[in-house]
């Protein structure tokens, strides 16, 4: 039997099943048939264990973990394995005194009713949680990505709600051309989600190509598709715009030169709209996200950049689920943000002050 005062199940987090003589025995020997060690799990520490089901795309599933927790159950400890504690007293020690509330999305149905929100990126990660969240909350969704596959999974999670699936490149007038027109007229917001991050080069070491990539998708496309929208907002008296910077817009030891010079930029864009269009019922706002389970991959070229980043890092509270900032984004976009503009919202989890 696990020796946690109460039971592991797929409820508990992943620091009280590592806290766990037996669940920490089952989890690291799991983890060791795939050369990782429980450090992975130091990010999402604080998540339930069933979480990873969702977060794993596969990689981890419900039987898995239903098989864990019924060898947990039964005190199954692989072979090999440290001497389970009999004392459970030095166990429970171990675990957080206080359990940590766990975050539950929370729906305001009717919110986006009779609205059309425009949302890039939103094949995965943040930009596919906003665009769920938008359209089970009542709204219209013109979902744009680069990837139809990833866009056929997102329709065809949300059977019978409104959305119009684009398979389309930010940076290509065209492509802007075709997303405001499928608005058909009416484009009540804009969640600017896609970008890609840099290879954490400082700018000594700075490539024209990555510099030039990074800030074409980062800061151009964020512009092209705010230019286009701006036209039908102000038409019809108001609309919300709120676009992604990052924790690298407020700080310089997040990112690489190149994100961090491209989110400063989306933050100017921003306030200087939020500036000039405020009096014609437009609101401008930015997230910035701290760390997020996401598919953007940061990668490592420069030694100097990843020994002064990773320095860094080591302050960074553990990572919010993609839908943890949809809910930010959301906020901003819905009438529920009506007396902010120009803002830049940090959704990082305490990132920024410390």
């Amino acid at each position: 039997m696990a020796t946690s005062a109460q039971p592991l199940s797929g409820d508990s987090s992943i620091a009280t099943w590592l806290a766990d003589p037996v669940g920490s025995a089952i989890l690291t020997d799991m983890l060791a048939q795939g050369g990782q060690s429980p450090d992975v799990f130091k990010p999402v520490s604080r998540l339930a264990i069933k979480r990873l089901v969702k977060m794993s795309r596969g990689a981890f599933t419900q039987e898995m973990l239903d098989d864990l927790v019924r060898r947990a159950a039964a005190g199954d400890v692989p072979t090999g394995s440290a001497p389970v504690a009999e004392d459970t007293a030095a166990a429970e020690s171990a675990a957080p005194a206080v359990a940590l509330r766990e975050w539950t999305e929370r729906i305001d149905q009717g919110r986006f009713t009779g609205r059309t929100v425009i949302v890039t990126g939103a094949g995965s990660g943040i930009g596919r949680a906003t665009a769920s969240r938008i359209v089970r909350e009542g709204g219209r969704v013109i979902a744009v990505d680069v990837s139809q596959e990833r866009l056929d999974e997102f329709v065809a999670e949300h059977a019978g709600a409104d959305i119009v699936a684009m398979v389309a490149d930010i940076t290509d007038d065209a492509a802007i051309t075709r997303i405001v027109e499928a608005a058909d007229g009416t484009i009540d917001g804009l969640a600017n989600i896609a970008g890609i991050m840099d290879d954490m080069t400082p700018v000594g070491e700075m490539s024209d190509a990555v510099w030039e990539r990074v800030f074409r998708v980062n800061v151009d496309g964020t512009m092209k598709l705010m230019r286009a929208v701006i036209p039908v907002m102000m038409a019809q008296g108001g609309g919300s715009i709120v676009n992604t910077a990052s924790e690298a817009a407020l700080r310089g030891s997040a990112a690489g030169a190149a994100y961090t010079a491209s989110k400063h930029a989306v933050v100017g864009l921003t306030k200087s709209t939020a500036f000039m269009y405020g009096p014609s019922g437009l609101r401008v706002n930015a997230v910035a996200p701290g760390a997020t389970i996401t598919n953007i991959e940061a990668k490592f070229a420069s030694p100097l950049g990843a020994e002064r980043v990773q320095l860094a890092m080591a302050i960074l509270p553990g990572a919010a689920e993609a839908e943890a900032l949809a809910a930010s984004i959301t906020f901003l976009l819905s009438d529920d943000g009506v007396n902010i503009n120009g803002v830049v919202l940090a959704s990082d989890g305490g990132w920024s002050a410390a």
